[in-house]
């Protein structure tokens, strides 16, 4: 099962168990994304990247910079490890990462948790990647990824599903990155970019790797 596959079926099983009203507050959260035409302002193919340093899981820093010196880099930035879809795509991610090394790249997860939280996210999926922490979102902001999560999905995920996405974040910003994965060449051009308002739609690894295999 291809990770679109997965991810449908996730997506279905849930709208079919959530209350009506409770389904309305995400997807008009959604809704509001693509109304205000986020992706137009974002980093894409051709644009090129600045440079970050991010603590990874064990509180080491790790810079854009100093990977790119030895390989290209695929970039995945995702929501949180209590976001399901995210885990899976961690997870289907780190199933073509052997591929993707093969090809010349190295894997760079980032997402607005704490390093703890990381931690978690990447012992709890077994991943052997990059996992960073992008305190603020400040990273994501520099791709225009940045979005506020409105007053009612905020209190949804609170309240109602018992996420808590301050203490993840370490912060009462309530800002998420959109899903997004880019694969950037050595020189810190942009030269794949996928970026989804529908934090339940994600790049499919296998284009990731396909991309890869046909560059020069």
């Amino acid at each position: 099962m291809t990770l679109k596959e997965e991810l449908a079926t996730r997506a279905a099983a849930t709208k079919q168990k959530l209350a009506p009203e409770k389904l309305a507050v995400m997807e008009n959260a959604t809704a509001s994304l693509v109304d205000d035409h986020l992706i137009s302002k974002t980093l894409k193919t051709g644009d090129h990247v600045k440079d970050f340093s991010l603590f990874n899981a064990n509180n080491q820093k790790v810079s854009l910079s100093s990977v790119l010196k030895e390989n290209k880099v695929v970039l995945s930035f995702y929501r949180g490890g209590w976001c399901p879809y995210c885990n899976m795509e961690l997870k289907a991610l780190q199933k073509v990462l052997p591929e993707i090394e093969a090809n010349g790249a190295q894997l760079l997860a980032i997402s607005p948790e704490l390093p703890d939280h990381s931690l978690t996210t990447k012992e709890k999926n077994e991943l052997s990647f990059e996992v960073l922490s992008d305190e603020n979102n400040q990273v994501a902001k520099d791709f225009n990824l940045v979005f506020q999560m409105p007053l009612d999905l905020q209190k949804l995920y609170r309240d109602d599903f018992n996420i808590q996405v301050d203490v993840h974040n370490g912060n009462n910003l309530y800002e998420l990155p959109m899903a997004a994965t880019y694969i950037i060449d050595q020189s810190g051009k942009i030269i794949y970019h996928y970026i989804n308002e529908k934090y339940v739609e994600r790049a499919e690894p296998s284009e990731l790797v396909t991309v890869l295999k046909n560059l020069p």
